[in-house]
């Protein structure tokens, strides 16, 4: 399922808002309790299988809140299948899951699939936030500096050896080889090739001509199924680059990208400074909270190429029970030890305790 991506750019009041939502972007230091070990509505611990699929970018997040999540409720188990952001939507919608994990938020024929899957109003909520690293693998080259155009050439197919001059440019002391380069695109529908595209076609200054779009548009290259087989796929050869979710890049270089003047790494911290800027796209439901990030940011100390997972859920399932599981499950996520515990296991940027306070309300309708 091919989609390009809609910018609705909220009104001024709106942004506002979301720039002080997301402003502490560390986790405070106010204790908000401990859900994961009161989960319920009733403080009793929960039982039985929640399963869920979708993003492979928060693979590693998503094991941290299983293992915070069991650990306080041991008679739960939750599965999560690392499918793809487009898999796990379309598995949500079709009812076979439980809960999505995705890198793009729903788009107008999807809410309509998954509002009737649920019988009413979904819930969507941004839980994850992380840097996507333009990973590489260049036998003698420990550090590389990248522009916004120079990304789209390569991942495009014009620049196809190291020693390019415009590579060669922002590297003049790099000993930069005459091997070809060997761009690595995820096979699959993907959110992060949805973001990771999307930053190419606002910044590349027309050297990426594929668009904004789930499915790699172009030809060439190599492609790799999920982000565990992109980075595998970078690590097997010299001279691979690749997109992959930061926080499982592993020991592959990692490119500084070209931020206005200066070229900066891809950090938690520099990932959640592109928010401040960043708009809540108009027209959603209460519950469905989707952003439009804003990738031509030139503040220094911000890095653009950054993903924001959400979670979906129905508000109400058949089952009371199993909406008890999704609505403690996601109130661990969301909440301040979820989200520490998701920025020690993969490196992800927490959540403001403002966002965690417009969330909290929108998950405890769940039943």
């Amino acid at each position: 399922m091919n989609r390009t991506i809609k910018r609705v750019v909220a009104p001024a009041g709106a942004a506002l808002m979301l720039a002080a939502a997301l402003s502490a972007c560390g986790a405070g230091n106010e204790d908000t309790g401990s859900a994961g070990s009161d989960a319920s509505s009733s403080g009793e611990s929960l039982s039985g299988t929640l399963s869920g699929a979708g993003a492979s970018s928060q693979e590693a997040a998503v094991s941290a809140w299983q293992q915070g999540f069991q650990s306080a409720n041991p008679d739960v188990t939750v599965n999560y299948d690392p499918v793809g952001s487009g898999g796990g939507r379309e598995q949500f919608i079709a009812g076979g899951i439980d809960f999505a994990g995705s890198d793009a938020y729903l788009e107008d024929d999807e809410l309509t699939g998954a509002k009737d899957r649920c019988g009413g109003n979904i819930v969507e909520v941004p839980t994850y936030v992380s840097p996507i690293a333009v990973i590489y693998n260049l036998e003698g080259v420990d550090e590389l500096n990248l522009t916004p155009a120079v990304v789209g050439d390569i991942f495009e197919g014009t620049v196809t050896t190291w020693d390019d001059p415009k590579i060669a440019a922002d590297n003049p002391d790099a000993d930069l080889p005459n091997t070809a380069i060997t761009p690595v695109h995820r096979s699959d529908d993907s959110g992060t090739t949805e973001n990771f595209t999307d930053y190419l076609d606002q910044t590349s200054g027309g050297t990426w001509s594929g668009g904004a779009i789930q499915t790699w548009p172009i030809q060439g290259g190599e492609g790799a199924e999920g982000t565990s087989g992109v980075v595998s796929a970078v690590q097997g050869g010299d001279g691979t680059i690749g997109y992959a979710d930061a926080s499982q890049a592993g020991d592959l270089g990692v490119a500084k990208i070209g931020v206005g003047d200066a070229f900066v790494e891809p950090t938690a911290d520099a990932a959640a400074a592109v928010l401040d800027e960043s708009t809540q796209v108009e027209g959603r439901d209460a519950g469905d909270i989707a952003f439009t990030v804003n990738r031509t940011t030139t503040e220094s100390g911000v890095y653009p190429i950054v993903l924001v997972s959400y979670m979906i859920a129905c508000e109400k399932y058949e089952d009371a029970a199993q909406g008890e599981l999704v609505k403690g499950f996601l109130t661990y996520v969301s909440s301040q030890e979820g989200q520490e515990a998701a920025a020690k296991g993969a490196g992800s940027a927490p959540i403001s305790e403002d966002l965690e306070a417009t969330i909290r309300p929108i998950v405890e309708k769940i039943s």
